[in-house]
């Protein structure tokens, strides 16, 4: 089910605020907005909120017996690049920078952002398909760019069912083809990467691959190998 909403401050705010008021919120719920007034992304960096983009959250359930729930940003990612990668086309591509980033070159197209409300996750997905927002020291780009922009509930539709399809997978054949697939849809193993949060020095080296649990191997210069589990991370010389 996909309710949608003229506005509202964020609906990972709205999801989470009903999940914290003992509601039952079933997975496979959609909350999408026109207009979000308190989007927010990784570090608490506000979202832009252009109209014909999509801004949607859902909620997920994990059980035991089911993967990490930290894997579900690699799900994520590889559900959104499901959906968006018909919409570029060749010589472009859309690719994943870990763990959920959508880049075509080195200009962002959408972003997810997973946050903990008790034993569930609420996840909220932005996607740029009419406007690309303008970021300071940041590069973005929207599937307009390309050609007419994939009407938002349309899109909303096809995204529904394909984070429902990656969940179905996720819970019946684990994460080494859920990593295997995110790794087809990634940038290729010798990207330069720049780890770091902002204002801190930033650790470099090159994409190795992930781990059997889903963590970014980084290649440094002496040729050791560093497991990066949480952090931002950037295209050397992008973003």
């Amino acid at each position: 089910m996909i309710r949608t909403l003229p506005e509202t401050g964020s609906t990972n705010a709205d999801l989470i605020q009903r999940l914290g008021a003992g509601e039952a919120v079933p997975e496979g719920e959609w909350l999408v907005a026109d207009r979000q007034t308190a989007g927010r992304g990784r570090q608490g960096r506000a979202w832009f909120d252009g109209h014909g983009n999509f801004m949607g959250s859902t909620v997920v359930h994990p059980a035991p017996g089911d993967p990490s729930p930290a894997s579900l940003a690699l799900l994520c990612g590889l559900a959104v690049h499901e959906v968006v990668a018909p919409f570029v086309p060749p010589p472009h591509r859309a690719l994943l920078k870990w763990p959920n980033d959508l880049m075509v070159g080195s200009a962002k197209l959408a972003g997810i952002l997973l946050e903990g409300s008790g034993r569930s996750v609420v996840i909220g997905i932005g996607v740029n398909l009419a406007r690309a927002p303008q970021v300071d020291g940041r590069e973005t780009i929207a599937l307009a760019a390309f050609g007419p922009a994939p009407e938002r509930d349309h899109f909303a539709a096809a995204l529904a069912r394909q984070l429902d399809l990656e969940l179905q997978r996720w819970r019946s054949f684990g994460l080494e083809p859920l990593i295997r697939r995110w790794l087809a849809a990634a940038h290729p193993e010798g990207t330069v990467l720049r780890v770091g949060e902002p204002g801190e020095p930033a650790l470099e080296g090159s994409f190795a691959g992930l781990t059997s649990d889903g963590a970014l191997q980084l290649r440094l210069a002496d040729g050791t190998t560093r497991i990066i589990h949480a952090g931002e991370v950037r295209l050397a010389g992008g973003h």
